[in-house]
């Protein structure tokens, strides 16, 4: 999806696994991406992808570069420092990726009572969070994160 604004233009790629094509909204996760990127002030031209998948690759995943030999619901990879992954010329900025465990996803959907579409908006915007720089390895920084996550999700209709 190409979401123009103010000149700018935010691209988010939605891959997701064949056995949960049908039930994933691809253009619901690209509008509230590219909404939590503008909501944080990202300028210029940007890209990302949200990759929904299963708990066995997101435990791969987990392990590999985390060292947690368990499943998780969302991780998110940045592209490194500034200067650690150069964009081609004329090509948005590649921020990282979203990977998120749809059955994870669908546990916590029923788990808080809500709709999936809301749960995976919110690891969604969660994963853009991580993207850019927010954590929560301590309380002040979990406080900041829950609650710009829950000042975006307001934001939107889902």
């Amino acid at each position: 999806m190409r979401s123009k604004d103010r000149g700018e233009s935010i691209t988010v790629d939605i891959q997701t696994a064949p056995r949960f094509a049908g039930k994933v909204d691809a253009e619901l996760l690209r509008r509230i991406t590219a909404e939590a990127l503008r909501r944080e002030g990202v300028e210029g031209e940007v890209a990302l992808s949200v990759v929904i998948t299963d708990d066995e690759a997101v435990r791969e995943l987990n392990r590999q570069f985390r060292d947690v030999d368990a499943p998780t619901d969302v991780l998110a990879f940045g592209s490194g420092k500034e200067g650690d992954f150069v964009t081609a010329p004329g090509e948005p900025v590649y921020l990282g990726d979203v990977v998120i465990s749809y059955p994870l996803a669908v546990a916590q959907a029923e788990e808080y009572g809500h709709s999936i579409e809301r749960e995976l908006a919110l690891l969604a915007v969660h994963g853009v969070l991580h993207l850019l720089g927010y954590d929560h390895v301590d309380e002040a920084e979990k406080t900041e994160m829950w609650t710009r996550q829950n000042e975006i999700l307001e934001s939107l209709v889902l």
